[in-house]
C-alpha cells in the first residue's frame, strides 16, 4: 500500500512567506508610487520638456515637472487624485503563503498605504450606492501564476481622469493592422484634453473583450526604455507615438507637440473571427511600483 498522498509532499520544496510581508510591500508601494515617478517616466518627460516647440506647452511642462520635483522632496502626492489602486502579481507556485489569504494581505497593504501616507481614498463600495469605503479598498488584483518561490507585485495607482477616457474596440479580421491604429487614434483624439495630457497610452491586442482590456491596463507599467520583441508591435509603438505627437492636443490639452510621451503594447493569441483592442489611457501621471519578495 502506498504512502498517503499528504506523505509524499515535499515540504522542503516549499517556501513559506507570511502574509504580512506581502502587506508591507504593498503598503510601501502605495505611498512611493503616488509620490515619486519611476526613473523611466522621469527621463521621458524631461525629454518631451526639450522637445516641446509650443511656447505655451513647454510651460505646462515645466510646471508640471515642477510638480513632480516638489512631490518627491516634501513626501505629498503628485496628483490630488491618488487613483485606484491596480495590483499585478506573479506568485510562484513554490511559494506558500501564511498567516491569511494573499487578497486579504494586499487589500490590508492598499488601506496602510493610503491611510499612512495621507492619501485620497477615491473607492465606493458599490457602483450605485456610491459609499466611500474611507481606506481605498477593495484593490483591483490581477494573479498570475508562475513557476519559482518568488512573489512578483506591481503596484499601479489609477486615476479616473484619464481611465474614463479609455475605450475597449471589438474589430473585425479584416479591420487589420490599420484598424487597429484608427482604433487608437480615435479613443486619443476623444480624449483630448480631458485625459490631462502629456499621456502614456497602453494599448492591448488580441485574447477577449477582457483579455485586451487587462493587457492594455498591464502595458502601462512597462518600462518605457524597453521594446518590445516583436518588429511589428515596435514599429506600431513608434508610428503611433508620432501620429499622436502630431494631433496638436500638446500638454494640458493647450495645443504643442507633445500630447503622449509613449505607446506601450501587449499582445495575444485570439480567435479567427476576433481583433479586439483595448486602449487605456494614462495621464502624465504613470504611477507604478515593483517589488519581489
Amino acid at each position: 500500500m502506498g504512502q498517503p498522498f499528504h506523505a509524499k509532499w515535499r515540504y522542503k520544496d516549499v517556501r513559506e512567506l507570511q502574509a504580512a510581508r506581502i502587506t508591507e510591500a504593498v503598503k510601501d508601494m502605495c505611498i512611493e508610487a503616488n509620490y515619486r515617478l519611476s526613473p523611466d517616466m522621469l527621463k521621458v518627460f524631461s525629454d518631451g520638456v526639450r522637445n516641446e516647440e509650443s511656447p505655451l506647452g513647454c510651460q505646462v511642462l515645466k510646471q508640471l515637472e515642477e510638480n513632480l520635483k516638489i512631490a518627491d522632496e516634501d513626501r505629498i502626492p503628485i496628483c490630488q487624485d491618488t487613483g485606484m489602486a491596480v495590483v499585478f502579481i506573479k506568485a510562484g507556485q513554490e511559494v506558500h503563503i501564511t498567516g491569511g489569504s494573499i487578497t486579504s494581505a494586499v487589500n490590508e497593504g492598499v488601506r496602510q498605504g493610503y491611510e499612512e501616507g495621507y492619501l485620497r481614498k477615491s473607492v465606493v463600495g458599490d457602483p450605485i450606492e456610491r459609499i466611500n469605503t474611507k481606506d481605498n479598498t477593495p484593490a483591483v488584483i490581477h494573479y498570475e501564476l508562475v513557476e519559482g518561490d518568488k512573489v512578483e507585485i506591481t503596484v499601479a495607482p489609477k486615476g479616473f481622469g484619464s481611465e474614463n477616457m479609455s475605450r475597449v474596440f471589438m474589430l473585425k479580421p479584416a479591420d487589420g493592422l490599420e484598424g487597429v491604429k484608427n482604433a487608437i487614434l480615435t479613443a486619443v483624439k476623444d480624449a483630448g484634453p480631458n485625459a490631462c495630457p502629456p499621456m502614456v497610452i497602453g494599448v492591448g491586442i488580441g485574447g477577449t473583450f477582457e483579455k485586451c482590456a487587462q493587457m492594455a491596463k498591464h502595458a502601462l507599467t512597462r518600462n518605457i526604455e524597453e521594446k518590445p520583441e516583436k518588429k511589428w508591435v515596435r514599429e506600431l509603438e513608434e508610428e503611433m507615438l508620432k501620429k499622436i505627437n502630431s494631433l496638436g492636443i500638446g500638454p494640458g490639452g493647450l495645443g504643442g507637440r507633445i500630447t503622449a510621451l509613449a505607446v506601450n503594447v501587449e499582445t495575444f493569441a485570439t480567435h479567427i473571427a476576433g481583433l479586439p483592442v483595448a486602449v487605456n489611457i494614462c495621464c502624465h501621471v504613470n504611477r507604478h511600483a515593483h517589488r519581489v519578495i
